[in-house]
Protein backbone atom coordinates (compact mmCIF):
# COMPACT_ATOMS: atom_id res chain seq x y z
CA UNK A 1 0.00 0.00 0.00
CA UNK A 2 3.11 2.35 0.29
CA UNK A 3 3.12 3.21 -3.30
CA UNK A 4 -0.96 4.21 -3.40
CA UNK A 5 0.10 6.32 -0.14
CA UNK A 6 2.56 8.04 -1.81
CA UNK A 7 0.63 9.31 -4.60
CA UNK A 8 -2.51 10.29 -3.01
CA UNK A 9 -0.67 12.07 -0.68
CA UNK A 10 1.34 13.99 -3.11
CA UNK A 11 -2.01 14.84 -4.73
CA UNK A 12 -3.59 15.90 -1.84
CA UNK A 13 -0.88 18.29 -0.59
CA UNK A 14 -0.51 19.91 -4.22
CA UNK A 15 -4.43 19.69 -5.00
CA UNK A 16 -4.61 23.12 -6.31
CA UNK A 17 -2.06 22.56 -9.16
CA UNK A 18 -3.62 18.58 -9.13
CA UNK A 19 -6.90 19.97 -10.46
CA UNK A 20 -5.82 22.98 -12.50
CA UNK A 21 -3.72 20.22 -14.56
CA UNK A 22 -6.49 17.22 -14.38
CA UNK A 23 -8.98 20.30 -16.13
CA UNK A 24 -6.64 21.43 -18.67
CA UNK A 25 -6.11 17.88 -19.67
CA UNK A 26 -10.07 17.33 -19.54
CA UNK A 27 -10.15 20.07 -21.90
CA UNK A 28 -7.86 17.98 -24.36
CA UNK A 29 -9.16 14.65 -24.30
CA UNK A 30 -12.51 16.14 -24.24
CA UNK A 31 -11.69 18.61 -27.56
CA UNK A 32 -10.08 15.71 -29.40
CA UNK A 33 -12.78 12.95 -28.93
CA UNK A 34 -15.32 15.60 -29.95
CA UNK A 35 -13.85 17.21 -33.11
CA UNK A 36 -13.21 13.32 -34.23
CA UNK A 37 -16.56 12.19 -33.23
CA UNK A 38 -18.46 14.88 -35.33
CA UNK A 39 -15.95 14.66 -38.46
CA UNK A 40 -16.86 10.98 -38.75
CA UNK A 41 -20.07 10.80 -37.71
CA UNK A 42 -21.59 14.07 -39.71
CA UNK A 43 -20.01 12.71 -42.85
CA UNK A 44 -21.63 9.38 -42.42
CA UNK A 45 -24.56 11.24 -41.40
CA UNK A 46 -24.90 13.65 -44.41
CA UNK A 47 -23.68 11.25 -46.86
CA UNK A 48 -26.47 8.82 -46.45
CA UNK A 49 -29.27 11.17 -46.11
CA UNK A 50 -31.18 11.31 -49.74
CA UNK A 51 -34.67 11.57 -48.91
CA UNK A 52 -34.86 7.98 -50.46
CA UNK A 53 -33.90 10.08 -54.12
CA UNK A 54 -30.73 8.75 -55.87
CA UNK A 55 -30.63 12.26 -57.98
CA UNK A 56 -31.59 15.44 -58.32
CA UNK A 57 -32.69 17.22 -61.85
CA UNK A 58 -33.00 21.04 -61.58
CA UNK A 59 -31.46 24.70 -63.29
CA UNK A 60 -28.54 24.72 -65.30
CA UNK A 61 -26.07 24.96 -61.66
CA UNK A 62 -23.54 23.21 -59.59
CA UNK A 63 -24.91 19.05 -58.86
CA UNK A 64 -23.75 20.36 -55.26
CA UNK A 65 -26.24 23.56 -54.86
CA UNK A 66 -28.95 21.74 -56.34
CA UNK A 67 -28.60 18.67 -53.78
CA UNK A 68 -28.41 21.58 -50.51
CA UNK A 69 -31.41 22.96 -52.17
CA UNK A 70 -33.58 19.79 -52.91
CA UNK A 71 -32.54 17.19 -50.27
CA UNK A 72 -31.12 19.30 -47.46
CA UNK A 73 -33.21 22.68 -47.91
CA UNK A 74 -29.76 24.62 -47.24
CA UNK A 75 -28.99 26.47 -50.71
CA UNK A 76 -31.20 29.03 -52.43
CA UNK A 77 -32.72 27.73 -55.74
CA UNK A 78 -30.89 28.09 -58.56
CA UNK A 79 -33.88 28.57 -61.15
CA UNK A 80 -36.90 26.47 -62.10
CA UNK A 81 -37.61 23.88 -65.15
CA UNK A 82 -40.76 23.59 -66.72
CA UNK A 83 -43.30 21.66 -65.64
CA UNK A 84 -42.63 19.80 -69.33
CA UNK A 85 -39.22 18.54 -67.93
CA UNK A 86 -40.57 16.80 -64.91
CA UNK A 87 -42.94 15.29 -66.88
CA UNK A 88 -40.24 14.03 -69.70
CA UNK A 89 -37.74 12.83 -66.86
CA UNK A 90 -40.88 10.74 -65.00
CA UNK A 91 -42.08 9.44 -68.65
CA UNK A 92 -38.28 8.13 -69.04
CA UNK A 93 -37.70 4.65 -68.61
CA UNK A 94 -35.05 3.83 -66.37
CA UNK A 95 -37.07 6.10 -63.78
CA UNK A 96 -38.90 4.39 -60.92
CA UNK A 97 -40.56 7.76 -59.40
CA UNK A 98 -39.98 11.42 -60.13
CA UNK A 99 -41.16 14.29 -57.41
CA UNK A 100 -41.43 17.97 -58.13
CA UNK A 101 -40.92 20.44 -55.50
CA UNK A 102 -41.33 24.26 -55.43
CA UNK A 103 -39.52 26.72 -53.16
CA UNK A 104 -39.19 30.30 -52.35
CA UNK A 105 -41.62 31.22 -49.02
CA UNK A 106 -40.99 30.39 -45.45
CA UNK A 107 -42.99 30.06 -42.06
CA UNK A 108 -41.03 32.49 -39.37
CA UNK A 109 -37.46 31.03 -41.26
CA UNK A 110 -38.83 27.51 -41.64
CA UNK A 111 -39.14 26.65 -45.38
CA UNK A 112 -42.32 25.71 -47.15
CA UNK A 113 -41.76 23.27 -49.90
CA UNK A 114 -44.36 22.08 -52.59
CA UNK A 115 -44.44 18.55 -53.67
CA UNK A 116 -47.25 16.36 -54.36
CA UNK A 117 -49.44 13.90 -51.48
CA UNK A 118 -47.00 11.06 -53.47
CA UNK A 119 -44.23 12.05 -51.86
CA UNK A 120 -45.72 10.87 -48.46
CA UNK A 121 -47.68 7.62 -49.86
CA UNK A 122 -45.12 6.01 -52.07
CA UNK A 123 -41.34 7.13 -50.77
CA UNK A 124 -39.14 5.53 -48.43
CA UNK A 125 -36.72 8.23 -47.24
CA UNK A 126 -34.05 5.06 -45.64
CA UNK A 127 -34.58 1.74 -46.66
CA UNK A 128 -37.79 0.31 -45.29
CA UNK A 129 -39.01 3.53 -43.72
CA UNK A 130 -41.63 5.59 -45.00
CA UNK A 131 -43.18 8.91 -44.01
CA UNK A 132 -46.01 8.44 -40.91
CA UNK A 133 -48.06 10.54 -39.29
CA UNK A 134 -49.13 11.32 -35.87
CA UNK A 135 -52.47 10.03 -34.78
CA UNK A 136 -55.13 11.96 -35.80
CA UNK A 137 -53.18 13.42 -38.82
CA UNK A 138 -53.76 13.41 -42.85
CA UNK A 139 -51.82 14.27 -45.57
CA UNK A 140 -52.64 17.79 -47.47
CA UNK A 141 -54.87 16.93 -50.44
CA UNK A 142 -53.30 18.72 -53.87
CA UNK A 143 -55.42 21.15 -54.37
CA UNK A 144 -56.59 22.67 -50.69
CA UNK A 145 -54.43 25.51 -48.96
CA UNK A 146 -53.46 22.39 -46.39
CA UNK A 147 -50.04 21.53 -44.84
CA UNK A 148 -48.08 19.10 -43.32
CA UNK A 149 -45.28 20.29 -40.90
CA UNK A 150 -41.77 18.41 -40.17
CA UNK A 151 -41.87 17.06 -36.57
CA UNK A 152 -38.71 19.69 -35.63
CA UNK A 153 -40.52 22.54 -37.52
CA UNK A 154 -43.51 21.84 -35.51
CA UNK A 155 -41.84 21.29 -32.42
CA UNK A 156 -40.79 25.03 -32.54
CA UNK A 157 -43.59 26.75 -34.26
CA UNK A 158 -46.13 25.38 -31.76
CA UNK A 159 -48.10 23.32 -35.25
CA UNK A 160 -50.62 20.96 -34.45
CA UNK A 161 -53.66 19.74 -36.68
CA UNK A 162 -56.10 22.52 -37.24
CA UNK A 163 -53.96 25.27 -36.67
CA UNK A 164 -53.58 28.57 -39.61
CA UNK A 165 -50.91 30.29 -40.55
CA UNK A 166 -50.04 32.64 -43.31
CA UNK A 167 -46.71 31.90 -45.36
CA UNK A 168 -43.88 34.72 -45.98
CA UNK A 169 -42.03 35.33 -49.14
CA UNK A 170 -38.35 34.07 -49.86
CA UNK A 171 -36.41 31.85 -48.05
CA UNK A 172 -35.51 34.61 -44.90
CA UNK A 173 -38.58 35.57 -42.71
CA UNK A 174 -39.73 39.15 -43.01
CA UNK A 175 -42.81 40.14 -41.23
CA UNK A 176 -43.38 42.84 -44.27
CA UNK A 177 -43.40 39.96 -46.85
CA UNK A 178 -46.45 38.11 -45.59
CA UNK A 179 -48.86 36.13 -48.28
CA UNK A 180 -52.30 37.06 -48.17
CA UNK A 181 -53.40 32.52 -48.06
CA UNK A 182 -54.36 31.19 -45.27
CA UNK A 183 -53.26 27.38 -44.50
CA UNK A 184 -54.34 24.88 -42.25
CA UNK A 185 -52.44 22.11 -40.68
CA UNK A 186 -53.98 18.92 -41.12
CA UNK A 187 -50.66 16.95 -39.42
CA UNK A 188 -47.34 16.42 -38.18
CA UNK A 189 -44.64 14.06 -38.89
CA UNK A 190 -43.13 11.36 -36.88
CA UNK A 191 -39.31 12.69 -36.51
CA UNK A 192 -37.87 10.86 -39.40
CA UNK A 193 -34.07 12.42 -38.06
CA UNK A 194 -33.45 13.91 -41.69
CA UNK A 195 -33.73 17.52 -42.80
CA UNK A 196 -37.58 16.63 -43.83
CA UNK A 197 -37.94 17.31 -40.20
CA UNK A 198 -37.42 21.09 -40.81
CA UNK A 199 -39.53 21.38 -43.66
CA UNK A 200 -43.29 22.76 -43.66
CA UNK A 201 -45.17 20.83 -46.87
CA UNK A 202 -48.16 22.27 -48.85
CA UNK A 203 -49.46 21.38 -52.31
CA UNK A 204 -47.06 22.22 -55.18
CA UNK A 205 -49.80 24.05 -56.77
CA UNK A 206 -49.91 26.15 -53.45
CA UNK A 207 -46.17 27.53 -53.98
CA UNK A 208 -46.63 27.75 -57.67
CA UNK A 209 -49.91 29.92 -57.69
CA UNK A 210 -49.60 32.12 -54.33
CA UNK A 211 -50.00 35.89 -54.47
CA UNK A 212 -46.81 37.55 -55.06
CA UNK A 213 -45.17 35.18 -57.20
CA UNK A 214 -44.61 35.69 -61.07
CA UNK A 215 -48.13 34.26 -63.02
CA UNK A 216 -45.69 33.50 -65.57
CA UNK A 217 -43.43 30.84 -63.69
CA UNK A 218 -47.44 29.43 -62.41
CA UNK A 219 -46.52 25.83 -63.86
CA UNK A 220 -42.46 25.64 -62.93
CA UNK A 221 -40.96 23.59 -60.26
CA UNK A 222 -37.72 23.94 -58.47
CA UNK A 223 -36.60 20.72 -58.94
CA UNK A 224 -37.68 16.76 -59.60
CA UNK A 225 -36.32 14.12 -57.15
CA UNK A 226 -35.35 11.41 -58.85
CA UNK A 227 -35.52 7.62 -58.16
CA UNK A 228 -34.01 4.90 -60.57
CA UNK A 229 -34.20 1.39 -61.28
CA UNK A 230 -31.12 1.01 -61.82
CA UNK A 231 -27.51 2.53 -61.00
CA UNK A 232 -26.12 2.35 -64.50
CA UNK A 233 -29.11 4.39 -65.34
CA UNK A 234 -27.70 7.76 -63.49
CA UNK A 235 -24.57 7.39 -65.29
CA UNK A 236 -26.69 7.38 -68.77
CA UNK A 237 -29.12 10.62 -67.48
CA UNK A 238 -26.07 12.68 -66.61
CA UNK A 239 -24.68 12.16 -70.14
CA UNK A 240 -27.78 12.92 -71.48
CA UNK A 241 -28.65 16.49 -69.24
CA UNK A 242 -24.49 17.13 -68.16
CA UNK A 243 -22.80 16.66 -71.10
CA UNK A 244 -25.35 16.35 -74.16
CA UNK A 245 -27.43 19.02 -73.16
CA UNK A 246 -26.35 22.50 -71.54
CA UNK A 247 -29.87 23.70 -70.23
CA UNK A 248 -30.13 21.47 -66.73
CA UNK A 249 -28.15 19.94 -64.15
CA UNK A 250 -28.65 15.96 -63.18
CA UNK A 251 -26.88 15.83 -59.66
CA UNK A 252 -26.10 11.82 -59.14
CA UNK A 253 -25.06 10.24 -57.39
CA UNK A 254 -26.36 12.32 -54.11
CA UNK A 255 -23.90 10.55 -51.31
CA UNK A 256 -21.24 11.38 -53.92
CA UNK A 257 -21.94 14.70 -54.41
CA UNK A 258 -22.30 15.55 -50.66
CA UNK A 259 -18.45 13.62 -50.01
CA UNK A 260 -17.38 15.57 -52.34
CA UNK A 261 -18.04 18.69 -50.24
CA UNK A 262 -16.53 16.95 -47.42
CA UNK A 263 -13.31 16.57 -49.14
CA UNK A 264 -13.20 20.18 -50.00
CA UNK A 265 -13.84 21.17 -45.61
CA UNK A 266 -11.52 18.44 -44.80
CA UNK A 267 -8.74 21.04 -44.19
CA UNK A 268 -11.00 22.69 -41.61
CA UNK A 269 -11.46 19.37 -39.75
CA UNK A 270 -7.57 19.42 -40.04
CA UNK A 271 -7.28 22.46 -38.11
CA UNK A 272 -9.50 21.04 -35.50
CA UNK A 273 -7.85 18.22 -34.36
CA UNK A 274 -4.40 20.03 -34.61
CA UNK A 275 -5.15 22.52 -32.13
CA UNK A 276 -7.08 19.57 -29.90
CA UNK A 277 -3.03 18.47 -30.87
CA UNK A 278 -1.60 20.91 -29.61
CA UNK A 279 -3.45 21.08 -26.39
CA UNK A 280 -3.00 17.87 -25.45
CA UNK A 281 0.75 18.40 -25.27
CA UNK A 282 0.47 21.38 -23.57
CA UNK A 283 -1.54 19.55 -20.98
CA UNK A 284 0.97 16.85 -20.54
CA UNK A 285 3.70 19.74 -20.54
CA UNK A 286 1.73 21.22 -17.95
CA UNK A 287 1.65 17.69 -15.55
CA UNK A 288 5.52 17.87 -16.16
CA UNK A 289 6.04 21.39 -14.88
CA UNK A 290 3.68 20.87 -12.25
CA UNK A 291 5.43 17.73 -10.99
CA UNK A 292 8.92 19.21 -11.81
CA UNK A 293 8.40 22.45 -9.63
CA UNK A 294 7.17 20.44 -6.81
CA UNK A 295 10.83 18.00 -6.52
CA UNK A 296 12.29 20.54 -4.49
CA UNK A 297 9.29 20.48 -1.77
CA UNK A 298 9.19 16.94 -2.05
CA UNK A 299 13.14 15.98 -1.51
CA UNK A 300 13.23 15.46 2.33
CA UNK A 301 10.00 13.43 1.81
CA UNK A 302 11.81 10.88 -0.89
CA UNK A 303 14.46 10.50 1.12
CA UNK A 304 12.45 9.64 4.29
CA UNK A 305 11.18 7.42 2.17
CA UNK A 306 14.40 5.97 0.89
CA UNK A 307 15.74 5.97 4.24
CA UNK A 308 12.88 3.56 5.41
CA UNK A 309 14.11 1.03 2.89
CA UNK A 310 12.29 2.33 -0.61
CA UNK A 311 14.56 1.51 -3.59
CA UNK A 312 15.01 4.14 -6.18
CA UNK A 313 12.83 2.60 -8.48
CA UNK A 314 10.05 2.47 -6.15
CA UNK A 315 10.44 6.09 -6.30
CA UNK A 316 10.46 6.21 -9.48
CA UNK A 317 7.86 4.71 -10.41
CA UNK A 318 5.59 6.35 -7.84
CA UNK A 319 6.21 10.22 -9.78
CA UNK A 320 5.51 8.51 -13.01
CA UNK A 321 2.09 6.88 -11.53
CA UNK A 322 1.03 9.79 -10.09
CA UNK A 323 1.27 11.86 -13.73
CA UNK A 324 -0.63 8.75 -15.03
CA UNK A 325 -3.27 9.39 -12.21
CA UNK A 326 -3.57 13.01 -12.87
CA UNK A 327 -3.73 12.05 -16.56
CA UNK A 328 -6.82 9.63 -15.48
CA UNK A 329 -8.63 12.01 -13.38
CA UNK A 330 -8.28 14.97 -16.62
CA UNK A 331 -9.20 11.72 -19.01
CA UNK A 332 -12.22 10.88 -17.01
CA UNK A 333 -13.30 14.45 -16.43
CA UNK A 334 -12.87 15.08 -20.66
CA UNK A 335 -15.74 12.85 -21.14
CA UNK A 336 -18.63 15.51 -19.33
CA UNK A 337 -15.97 17.82 -21.55
CA UNK A 338 -16.42 15.70 -24.90
CA UNK A 339 -20.39 15.07 -24.04
CA UNK A 340 -21.08 18.31 -23.36
CA UNK A 341 -19.45 19.63 -26.68
CA UNK A 342 -21.42 17.54 -28.61
CA UNK A 343 -24.32 17.81 -26.99
CA UNK A 344 -23.76 21.68 -27.98
CA UNK A 345 -23.03 20.58 -31.38
CA UNK A 346 -25.40 17.89 -32.51
CA UNK A 347 -28.24 20.44 -31.16
CA UNK A 348 -26.70 23.04 -33.78
CA UNK A 349 -26.31 20.83 -36.51
CA UNK A 350 -29.81 19.23 -36.11
CA UNK A 351 -31.17 23.02 -35.88
CA UNK A 352 -29.74 24.11 -39.14
CA UNK A 353 -29.99 20.93 -41.27
CA UNK A 354 -32.03 18.55 -39.70
CA UNK A 355 -29.65 15.69 -39.64
CA UNK A 356 -29.27 14.19 -36.34
CA UNK A 357 -25.87 13.87 -34.46
CA UNK A 358 -26.04 10.72 -31.90
CA UNK A 359 -24.40 11.70 -28.61
CA UNK A 360 -24.34 9.04 -26.91
CA UNK A 361 -23.11 6.78 -30.02
CA UNK A 362 -19.63 4.67 -29.10
CA UNK A 363 -16.67 5.63 -30.94
CA UNK A 364 -13.10 3.91 -30.82
CA UNK A 365 -11.59 7.27 -29.96
CA UNK A 366 -13.68 7.27 -26.91
CA UNK A 367 -11.41 4.86 -25.74
CA UNK A 368 -8.24 5.56 -27.62
CA UNK A 369 -7.96 9.01 -27.02
CA UNK A 370 -8.23 8.75 -23.15
CA UNK A 371 -5.59 6.15 -23.09
CA UNK A 372 -3.63 8.13 -24.92
CA UNK A 373 -3.82 10.94 -22.87
CA UNK A 374 -2.82 8.72 -19.91
CA UNK A 375 0.16 7.43 -21.37
CA UNK A 376 1.67 11.28 -22.58
CA UNK A 377 1.21 12.05 -18.99
CA UNK A 378 2.96 9.51 -17.60
CA UNK A 379 6.05 10.69 -20.28
CA UNK A 380 5.62 13.92 -19.58
CA UNK A 381 6.34 12.70 -15.74
CA UNK A 382 9.26 10.87 -16.73
CA UNK A 383 11.75 13.73 -16.29
CA UNK A 384 10.37 14.70 -12.80
CA UNK A 385 10.31 11.27 -12.04
CA UNK A 386 14.43 10.77 -13.24
CA UNK A 387 15.10 13.74 -10.79
CA UNK A 388 13.45 12.09 -7.90
CA UNK A 389 15.37 8.88 -8.34
CA UNK A 390 18.85 10.63 -8.24
CA UNK A 391 17.74 12.13 -4.69
CA UNK A 392 20.51 11.87 -2.51
CA UNK A 393 19.45 10.53 0.76
CA UNK A 394 22.44 11.50 3.13
CA UNK A 395 22.73 15.17 1.55
CA UNK A 396 19.22 16.17 1.71
CA UNK A 397 18.85 14.58 5.48
CA UNK A 398 21.96 16.23 6.60
CA UNK A 399 20.95 18.94 9.09
CA UNK A 400 21.20 22.26 7.79
CA UNK A 401 23.44 23.80 10.61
Amino acid sequence: MTLPLVIYRSLRQHALSTVITAGSIALACGLLMCVWTVKTQSQVAFTQTTGGFDAVLGARSSKLQLVLNAIFHLEASPGNLAWSDYEAIKRHPAVKAAIPIAVGDNLRGFRLVGTLPELFASVEYAPGKKYALEVGGRVFQGGAKEAVAGSFAAARLGLKAGVTFHPFHGLAFDEKNRHAETYTVVGVLTPTNTPADRVIWIPLAGVQTMSGHDPRAATDVSAVLVQLRAPTAGFMMDMMYNKQGNRLTFAYPVGTIIAELFGKIAWFDQVLTLVAYLVALVAAGSVLASIYNSMSARRRDLAILRALGARRRTIFGAVVCEAAVIGALGALTGYVVYFSLLAAVASLIRTQTGVVIEVWHWQPVLAYSPLAMIGLCALGGVVPAFKAYQTPVAETLAPLA
